[in-house]
């Protein structure tokens, strides 16, 4: 497979000429990748009016992934942002005020993409006492959803894999998503590699009509890497769109460091990367077993996710992840009730033994049996929109009961609100902000 935009970088480099041209650094500094960071000069190709050599790129990954694939260089935010945007035109374009139906285990960007287009949500709640990070839904669950609705959402957003490793039966609900006319969105961000798996576990394997993926997340892209996939089957006035959508929120400036990193995972992938993954799938299932033998509690089914509930075995999730930061391990999410590793064909055996080795070092401990305060949905006072872009004040929690929450009080990782924008406080939703260490929030001011 070709890497046209990589190609074009090094070429330009190696070519000595004088760049009176963005960025600044002019080819030269202290990281040693200033020659390939390049701005849209001649041949360049610009990402958002794609003709030359990113479209040609694009189009290699859209032939791996088998849909209309484009890049992004500001992660599955700006794809998140653009699917909502193409949402959007399409219930208009049918005369229908667009209402999306999604779980509250959203990622934040979904958020800012409702309150700056105005669309409206209809959310499903997480279980009773279980995580906000998990949004459980199948087919069944879904048309009784739906036949409760009125009016009915002109599209269903979900998020699978969610941050815990669950994933949704995504086929199933696609099912009722064409019975319906619904179109299936999804936050695909932590599963990109699901398409190489010796049975893909991709979206557009499974029936949706977009869905993001971040590159960087568990292929070897830069921070920033991204798809915005578009299904063959969807319809085409999404595909036609799509740079649009994106360039609606996106730099007009992406990184072209980004971009090459991009062009290069189209190569990796084709030069062996199943293979590869389904060789390594065995290792981090004997992972879990060993883990399971030490006594942890296993949550999600994701593959290349390994997510411990620790409670179990008398640990928070915090303390096991700053416990093994000490011994030079590192996580990638840890709260009281979890711990989550992301591993790929990059970390090999040796990684893998290593986190077994560091989780064994660890005692085991009395059970803890205090979990997450219930979770009760709020009264809503305004929609997202109105608070979102209501004048704010940064109070702490403590002081914010009965006031309306105007932007979400969470942090990435995992960026999943634990209360919507528009939501009233209630004393729940203080409990919870206290149990997931969230000191400040902002609120309406007035």
């Amino acid at each position: 497979m070709d890497t046209p935009i990589l190609d074009f970088a090094a070429h330009y480099a190696a070519s000595g000429a004088l760049r009176l041209h963005m960025p600044g650094h002019k080819g030269q500094g202290p990281l040693g990748v200033e020659a390939l960071d390049i701005t849209e000069i001649p041949g360049a190709d610009s990402l958002y009016q794609a003709q030359g050599i990113i479209r040609r790129s694009e189009e290699n990954a859209g032939a791996l992934f088998g849909a209309h694939t484009f890049f992004s260089a500001e992660g599955s935010s700006l794809c998140i942002r653009a699917m909502v945007a193409l949402a959007r035109q399409r219930a208009l374009a049918q005369g229908r005020p667009p209402l999306l139906l999604a779980g509250r285990n959203a990622h934040s960007a979904f958020l800012s993409a409702a309150a700056l287009l105005d669309v409206e949500v209809a959310w499903m709640d997480p279980p009773p006492g279980g995580s906000y990070l998990s949004c459980p839904l199948d087919g069944p669950g879904l048309e009784a959803r739906l036949a409760a609705m009125d009016p009915a959402p002109t599209a269903l957003y979900l998020t699978s894999p969610d941050y815990l490793g669950h994933t949704l039966p995504l086929a199933d609900i696609a099912q009722v998503c064409r019975r319906r006319g619904l179109l299936l969105l999804v936050d695909n961000a932590h599963g990109a590699y699901l398409k190489f798996l010796p049975r893909s576990g991709h979206p557009m394997d499974l029936g949706a009509h977009m869905c993001c993926d971040s590159a960087h997340k568990t292929l070897p892209a830069l921070t920033g890497g991204a798809y915005l996939h578009i299904a063959r089957h969807a319809p085409a006035e999404l595909a036609e769109g799509a740079r649009q959508a994106l360039a609606l929120f996106g730099s007009t400036s992406p990184s072209y460091l980004i971009l090459q990193s991009l062009d290069g995972v189209n190569r990796y992938l084709e030069a062996g990367y199943a293979s590869r993954l389904a060789a390594f799938l065995p290792q981090v299932q004997a992972v879990g077993r060993a883990l399971a033998e030490q006594g942890w509690a296993l949550e999600g089914e994701e593959p290349l996710k390994i997510a411990l509930a620790t409670k179990s075995r008398g640990w928070l999730g915090l303390e096991v992840g700053q416990a093994l930061a000490e011994q030079g391990v590192v996580c990638e999410f840890a709260d009281p009730d979890f711990v989550v590793f992301m591993v790929t064909p990059e970390t090999g055996a040796a990684g893998l033994d290593r986190l077994v080795e560091a989780l064994g070092r660890l005692p085991r401990r009395a059970p803890i049996v205090q979990g997450p305060p219930p979770f009760r949905r709020p009264r809503r006072a305004l929609s997202l929109r109105q608070a979102a872009l209501s004048p704010q004040r940064l109070l702490p929690a403590e002081q914010a009961l009965g006031r309306i929450l105007a932007a979400p009080s969470v942090g990435c990782p995992p960026a999943v609100p634990i209360l919507m924008c528009g939501e009233v406080i209630h004393q729940t939703a203080l409990d919870c902000f206290a149990y997931y260490g969230i000191q400040r929030c902002w609120v309406v001011d007035g």
